[in-house]
Parts: structure tokens; sequence; C-alpha cells
């Protein structure tokens, strides 16, 4: 993606100005967390704002309590949780009711983002988030929110020959279910770095029926190296050659990379064309949840609200 900011900034950012398409643009914005990474942040009040949306990634192998645990934490602090239910690791319908009970009883949870899950071998009954919408569960318990997957590169998992036929029909079927269902539903994409691509898939879905909103990932401020790495991993696709030719520039390398330019051109788009589907930013902290959050914040997002003293 063609749009990376690698170099520093002098611009109206820096000089105190506000860039006012990109501060809409950040209003609301979600950020993402595992279990290990938030153990490492003493109290997100010192960097979130009150209501930010926090979805909780659940790894294979990471124990529902532990997820649990996390999702509390997150909810007592005053934060919207939103936990991924990866429908490769959980084994059958009984497994999926437990977790959902487990959520909404200890922690208050109302809303989910449904995924397939990063799996190549599906642990039991369920290979997509289509059967978990399925069951009914969600809906029977009352959830207000339900997310899923979207894929502005497309994805290799579904579409093995590199092109977007199965993608488009899971997402029409999305769309039959969104039009049925009482929850709200988004699809919260994998990052991406160019926006005209993002630009062109929304549009496009725009053009099939798919209205959805989009709640469109950004990879946040991170080494160039370890983008790459993450970049690789989660299968992004023409964005990853922007990224291969910086690294080739030995005087880039070890600078840090920021999104200002792809959000930039996404708010001033957003800006221009009110209708666009785009509705928010979920960002991806790879180079760690502070950095990220602190990002947003000095370049338009919402403050984080003084964290009072304890009182002893």
């Amino acid at each position: 993606m063609a749009l990376l900011n690698f170099r520093k900034r002098d611009d109206a950012t820096q000089t105190g100005q506000r860039n006012a398409d990109l501060e809409a643009f950040l209003e609301g914005y979600s950020i993402e967390v595992m279990p290990r990474t938030a153990g490492k942040i003493d109290d997100f009040r010192a960097l979130l704002p009150a209501d930010t949306r926090v979805y909780i990634a659940h790894i294979e192998g990471t124990p529902i309590a532990e997820m649990v645990a996390t999702a509390k934490r997150l909810a007592d602090q005053g934060y919207t949780v939103m936990p991924h239910f990866p429908a490769r690791i959980i084994n059958d319908k009984a497994t999926l009711g437990n977790w959902i009970a487990m959520y909404q009883g200890e922690a208050g949870v109302e809303q989910a983002l449904l995924l397939a899950g990063g799996v190549a071998q599906p642990h039991g009954d369920f290979h997509s988030s289509m059967q978990l919408l399925e069951t009914g569960l969600f809906d029977k318990a009352g959830f207000k929110r339900l997310h899923v997957a979207g894929h502005p590169e497309g994805n290799k998992d579904i579409d093995p020959n590199g092109g977007d036929d199965a993608v488009m029909d899971a997402l029409r079927w999305k769309q039959r279910f969104n039009e049925t269902s009482d929850a709200e539903m988004a699809l919260a994409t994998q990052f991406a770095f160019d926006a005209d691509p993002i630009i062109a898939w929304a549009d496009r879905l725009a053009s099939e029926g798919i209205d959805i909103p989009i709640h469109i990932g950004i990879a946040g401020p991170a080494k160039l190296q370890t983008l790459i790495k993450f970049a690789i991993a989660c299968g992004v696709g023409p964005s990853l050659k922007v990224l291969q030719k910086r690294a080739m520039d030995v005087s880039k390398l070890l600078l840090p990379y920021e999104p200002m330019d792809v959000l930039t051109k996404l708010a001033a788009h957003k800006a221009a064309n009110p209708d666009f589907n785009i509705e928010r930013v979920h960002f991806f902290p790879l180079g760690g949840i502070k950095t990220n959050a602190n990002w947003a914040i000095n370049n338009g997002g919402p403050a984080a609200a003084p964290v009072a003293p304890i009182q002893g």
C-alpha cells in the first residue's frame, strides 16, 4: 500500500493544527488486544477514551477463562468489550453456548466478532462464522452487535485460486442475515496499507447491494520489520509489496511506520463522499497498545479522560 509515512512529519499535525477530516474519521475508533498484551497495561483508562470498543483476540490455546477475565477487567474499566469467537476452535454448539454464558454472566458482554479463525483444521463442528450465526445462540442471548470479517485484498484461505468468488458469496449470505437479525452488524476487516484498493473494495460491495457498515482495519505504528512479519502471517496481499519495497531502502528500514497517509486519504474520501460505507477505524496495535493509543490521541483521535487517583 503506497501511502506509508516513514518520514519525519512537518505537517499540520506537528504544528498543532488539526486535520478535521481525520479527526472525524478517528472518532469512535476501536482497538484489538489479547489477554497477554492486555496484561501489560496497568490501567486502560489512561490510554483509551471511555466506551472505546475493545476487541479481544482469541488465539488458539488461550483458555476461555483468560478471555473472560480480560473481558471483565475491560468492562469494569468502562469499555465496550467484543471478544472473538473463532469458529474452528469451538468444538460444538454446547461449547459455544457455554462461552456465551460465561462472557455474559461474568462480564456482561453483548457484542461479538465471529470469524472462521486462523487454524487450518476445525477442532469440531464449525468451520465458518456463518455456521456460528446459524445456531441462533447469539440472537437468543440478546447480543446487540455482531461483527464478521471482511477482506479488502481477498483471502486465500477462502479462495485459494486468488479470486474472490467464495468471499463475495459469503458476504452476500451475511448481508441476508443482516437483514433479518435484530443485532447491529459490521464488517471488521483485515488490515491494509493502501487507500485506493480499500476504496475500490468498499465501492464494489455497495454496487453489489452489500451495505453492512465497514470498520476498516488499520495497522498501528510499528517497526517495518514487525509489520512485514505480521503482514506475511496474516496473508495481506498487494500491500505487502509496498512494505517489501520500503524494506529495500536502507535509509528507511529503521524508521517507524505510521498509518498517517492511508488514514488521511480515507478520511478525505469519506468527507467528500458522506455515503461511503466505511463507518469506523479498527486498529491492530502491532507496535504495542500504548504506542497505538498515544499515536491516535496525537493525530486527532479522542483523548482518554484523566484517571482519578485511588482514594485511600
